[in-house]
C-alpha cells in the first residue's frame, strides 16, 4: 500500500469489438463499459489513489458514424447525471478536459452539472477526457504561451518544462505514474503525450467491458513490481 501510483490513466479500448463478438451492436459495448468505469473508480477510491484519468472520446472519434457519436453523447450525459450524485457522496471530484466547443448543448450542460456538483470534493479526482487529443492540447498550450509572450507577460527564455505543464489542460495534476490500455492494442493514440513521458505502460488483452476491480488490481500489482529509475541506475535508487 506504500507503493501505489498517485495517478493512473486509462485508455478504455475494445467496447465495440467486444459487443460485436457478443452478436450485438457496438453501442451495447459502450453501455457495458460504463459499469467498468464505476468498478474501477470504486477500486481506486478504496486504494486511495488520487487521480484517475479516462480517455472517453478522442478528437479522432468524431470521425465515427454519426449514429454512434450521437449515442455516445447520450451515454455521457446519462452516465454523468447518474454518477455525479454517487461521486459527491464518495468525495470524488469530476473534471472534464477536451475541446468542449465541439460538444452539443445537452451533453455539455450535463457535464457542467456533474463538475459543479462535485467541485468541492477533496478525495479522488476523476478526469474525463472527452473530445480530447494530446496534439489539440499541445497546440492550445503553445497558443497560450505565445499569447503571453506577445503581450509581454513572459520572456522567451522563461519557457521551461514547468511553464508548459502549467499551460496544459492537466494543470495542477501530477503526471500519470501508470497508463493502462485494454483490448490488446499497444499504443498511446494521441493521449497525454507530454504527461506520459515517464509513465509505466501496462497493456492487457482484456476488453474494457470485462475490465473490473480484479483486473485493475492486477495492473497495480504489475506496476509495483517494476523499478522506476527516471534516468538513474538501480544503485542510485
Amino acid at each position: 500500500m506504500s507503493r501505489l501510483p498517485k495517478h493512473v490513466a486509462l485508455i478504455m479500448d475494445g467496447n465495440g469489438r467486444w459487443a460485436k463478438a457478443q452478436g450485438k451492436e457496438r453501442i451495447f459495448g459502450h453501455q457495458e463499459g460504463v459499469d467498468s468505469v464505476d468498478k474501477v473508480m470504486e477500486a481506486a477510491a478504496e486504494l486511495g489513489i488520487d487521480y484517475i484519468t479516462l480517455y472517453a472520446f478522442s478528437t479522432e472519434n468524431w470521425n465515427r458514424p454519426k449514429a454512434e457519436v450521437d449515442a455516445l453523447m447520450e451515454i455521457f450525459a446519462s452516465a454523468i447525471t447518474t454518477y455525479a450524485e454517487k461521486a459527491k457522496e464518495n468525495n470524488v471530484k469530476i473534471v472534464i478536459i477536451g475541446d468542449k466547443s465541439r460538444l452539443n448543448e445537452k451533453t455539455m450542460a450535463k457535464l457542467n452539472e456533474g463538475m459543479a456538483k462535485t467541485a468541492n470534493c477533496t478525495g479522488l479526482t476523476m478526469v474525463l477526457c472527452i473530445s480530447y487529443s494530446s496534439r489539440w492540447e499541445i497546440i492550445e498550450c503553445v497558443k497560450n504561451i505565445a499569447r503571453k509572450a506577445k503581450n509581454g507577460e513572459i520572456n522567451i527564455d522563461d519557457i521551461n518544462e514547468d511553464m508548459i505543464s502549467d499551460n496544459l489542460a492537466t494543470k495542477g495534476m501530477p503526471d500519470p505514474d501508470l497508463l493502462i490500455r485494454t483490448s490488446g492494442e499497444q499504443r498511446i493514440s494521441n493521449f497525454l503525450m507530454w504527461q506520459l513521458s515517464y509513465s509505466e505502460l501496462y497493456f492487457t488483452d482484456i476488453p474494457w467491458p470485462e475490465f473490473k476491480k480484479e483486473q485493475f488490481y492486477e495492473a497495480i500489482y504489475k506496476y509495483q513490481n517494476r523499478e522506476r529509475r527516471f534516468g538513474k541506475t538501480s544503485e542510485q535508487l
